[in-house]
């Protein structure tokens, strides 16, 4: 039994990396500049390219990073904007490529045919800053447009095609190159593309989401179902598989939503949240421990055991509290709609309210069950004391 359950716990260890692995894959939420902050982005659903960008109403400028990853040295990039609809023609584009010198170049065009040249050329509105970076198999292309209102809310097309000869050939024709065309509203921040929106708003609520899931009602569950259910000995091993599962979930939900909470703090130079934050480190810390030490677990009759016991209940309790006064924290921070801070101060009303009447259910059996093992050993008392009697008897007549 002690074998299966470590082979659960070392599943559910595998789970959780995978889980980890899985939540690390690029977005544009997850990537940073090293000395350029945007306030909006959107992962473009073709071509692996993504949009970052930053809208100044008072100067009437949009700064703007267009990234295309996997790509290589000999082909090209392109991004652009077309009011005319989401097609190449008429797109008024920024284009990059590796020349022969191996510098990374960048030029805007206008795409006024169906079979352009790709050579540089003005656009229909100004762009003061243009360049371009290759590194890592990434192009990226920076540059501020001045564009009037009317183009706020406009399609945006990008593309990649091969370059010889510093000559920039024809695009492929099928596939997700005849895919490469979405809406974007530079002053909304949505975009065609996905993950869009005011990325640190969206940021800043996925956070508040998962440590909410996973501190503020996975862990506490979890707590419960250990509790309260290993008391019946018919739910044994299954409220530890639970318990198991419900904790190492919790955690991987709660490391990415604590991760999120860290890339916040990164991208938001001068604002600190010191409380929130330190609690935040201090939870993933002791939720680190926990789950370990849950490979660690001696044998019900090993001498350690009841160090064990006390640790791991002492710790797990402890991040409980810590995460509900962290949470109604983010909830001051955040300041979202009323009715989601009431959501979650029913739900803990809820969980509450369970726990006492399993609490209250819990002693009701355990005090039951010691009242009939109190009488079943008066019962077996008396019967060996009757036994003794007549066994002393019949000895002495014997005698």
């Amino acid at each position: 039994m002690e074998k299966t359950r470590k082979l659960v716990l070392f599943s559910c260890l595998l789970l959780l990396v995978s889980f980890l692995a899985s939540s690390s894959a690029q977005t544009c939420l997850n990537h940073s500049f090293s000395n350029r902050q945007y306030a909006n982005c959107s992962d473009l659903p073709a071509l692996n390219c993504f949009l970052h960008w930053t809208y100044d109403e008072a100067a009437g400028t949009v700064e703007v990073a267009f990234r295309h990853t996997g790509t290589t040295s000999s082909r090209w990039s392109a991004w652009g904007i077309n009011p005319s609809g989401p097609t190449m023609l008429n797109t008024q584009a920024l284009v990059a490529y590796v020349n022969s010198s191996g510098i990374p170049h960048a030029f805007t065009t206008s795409i006024d045919s169906m079979n352009p040249s790709m050579q540089q050329s003005a656009l229909s509105f100004q762009v003061p800053s243009l360049s371009a970076e290759f590194e890592n198999n990434e192009m990226r292309i920076f540059a501020v447009m001045r564009i009037s209102e009317s183009l706020l809310a406009t399609n945006q097309v990008w593309q990649e095609g091969p370059v010889s000869n510093d000559q920039l050939m024809m695009h492929p024709t099928s596939g997700d190159n005849m895919r490469s065309a979405a809406s974007v509203n530079f002053l909304t921040g949505q975009s065609g593309g996905t993950s869009s929106g005011s990325s640190r708003t969206r940021r800043r609520n996925v956070h508040g989401v998962l440590n909410t899931v996973s501190w503020g009602i996975l862990m506490p569950f979890g707590a419960i179902t250990a509790r309260y259910m290993k008391v019946f000995k018919s739910a044994d091993p299954a409220w530890f598989y639970l318990h198991v599962a419900c904790q190492t979930s919790a955690y991987a939900v709660g490391v990415a939503g604590w991760a999120t909470g860290i890339r916040l703090g990164s991208d938001s130079a001068g604002v600190t949240h010191n409380p929130h934050r330190n609690i935040g480190i201090t939870l993933f810390c002791l939720g680190t421990l926990q789950v370990f030490a849950l490979l660690l677990r001696p044998n019900k009759d090993h001498k350690y055991r009841l160090y064990w016991n006390i640790y791991h209940h002492s710790v797990g309790y402890a991040v409980i509290i810590l995460s509900i006064i962290n949470i109604f924290d983010g909830f001051d921070i955040l300041k979202p709609d009323d009715h989601w801070e009431r959501i979650y101060i029913g739900i803990l009303i809820f969980l509450g309210v369970v726990a006492t009447l399993l609490e209250a259910f819990t002693w009701y059996i355990v005090l039951r069950r010691k009242n009939r093992g109190s009488e079943t050993d008066k019962r077996s008392h008396s019967i060996n004391g009757a036994n003794g009697v007549n066994g002393f008897g019949a000895r002495g007549q014997d005698v």
